[in-house]
């Protein structure tokens, strides 16, 4: 039960909560359409402003609907324009914290993976795919998880998934090659076996032909192959946000190493590549196998030192096996081994 007066507080809350996040999204609203290459500097600025004065939860919520409002339509987005918008993420993820690119990212790959699951006519999946695709260009995620997403797109081998695994060769097929060429050349050869045991409808199309060619050129590091390649705009863009980012660790060690699998399952199994990501719900993993191997590398244990363990407060399982391997081990290589174990 809510007693009245109770009940009209939070009424009066929620409508000044709702008042609150309509002029912030307002804010960001406007300040997204006025984006572009010249004043990216003076917008992200004022973002980081925003950041600071509202809650983080909503300002990440209320960027990713205004982004994703902006760039994914039923119809191809320039290049250009879907850059500009993920290199402003960038920025903010390194300037401002990671669960900005963080939420961003999952909620782009959750969407794709919805609109790939079906049958939607519109560009929508391409421009998705782009916004990944940008994300790793400016150092937000790692070459994982764009392995993960050709690899699922390989299996299924679709002409929907054909055009998707082009359009995003062609937008980051030699960054892969820079990171991982033993990765690439193993997608390569896994497409070459799907296109060859596909059924004899997908052999006849030039575009499977098409893109084995452009698998071929990326592997063989020929860029004049790949049609309309360029990497003037992503390399200008790239200068622009080292000029952006203050702290010196704009490079690798905030590039969020996650995979397609761990993005999808984050509500049922946690975020484990944000710190400090509060998380409630089943356990993880199942651990009843490792408390019943616990419990038996106690069992040999003495009790004078399970009395020890006892006395210095060592009150759960782990603590005590780790408290009886340091008191027991013979030197520091025997308890090295047992504290593997």
């Amino acid at each position: 039960y809510v007693p009245p007066q109770v009940r009209k507080a939070q009424e009066t809350l929620d409508d000044k909560k709702r008042e609150e996040l309509g002029r912030l999204k307002k804010m960001v609203n406007g300040l997204i359409n006025r984006l572009s290459e010249p004043n990216l500097s003076s917008i992200s600025g004022q973002m980081e402003e925003l950041y600071m004065a509202n809650s983080r939860k909503d300002m990440n919520e209320t960027l990713t609907d205004t982004l994703m409002n902006a760039c994914v339509t039923a119809v191809a987005m320039p290049a250009r324009l879907v850059m500009e918008h993920v290199l402003l993420v960038s920025i903010l993820h390194h300037n401002v914290g990671i669960e900005v690119g963080a939420y961003f990212l999952e909620a782009v790959v959750k969407k794709f993976d919805e609109l790939c699951k079906s049958d939607a006519e519109g560009k929508e999946c391409e421009n998705l795919l782009a916004l990944i695709a940008h994300l790793y260009n400016f150092h937000v995620i790692h070459s994982l998880l764009i392995f993960d997403i050709l690899k699922k797109l390989v299996s299924t081998f679709t002409e929907k998934e054909i055009e998707l695994i082009l359009f995003l060769l062609k937008n980051v097929g030699f960054s892969l090659r820079k990171d991982d060429a033993l990765a690439l050349k193993e997608l390569i050869t896994e497409a070459q076996r799907k296109a060859n045991t596909a059924e004899k409808k997908l052999q006849d199309q030039t575009r499977v032909r098409f893109m084995l060619e452009t698998m071929l050129a990326l592997r063989n590091n020929d860029m004049r192959k790949i049609p309309g390649y360029d990497p003037e705009p992503v390399e200008k863009l790239r200068k622009l946000q080292r000029t952006l980012v203050h702290s010196s660790g704009s490079g690798r060690e905030t590039q969020l190493r996650v995979s397609l699998d761990s993005l999808l399952s984050a509500d049922r199994v946690g975020r484990w590549w944000i710190v400090g990501s509060s998380w409630s719900g089943v356990p993880m993993i199942d651990d009843t196998n490792s408390k019943t191997q616990q419990k038996m590398r106690i069992g040999k244990v003495s009790s004078k030192i399970m009395e020890l363990a006892r006395k210095q407060r060592m009150n759960t399982d782990i603590r005590r096996s780790i408290f009886c391997v340091l008191m027991t081990s013979e030197d520091f290589l025997d308890a090295f081994e047992k504290l593997l174990k």
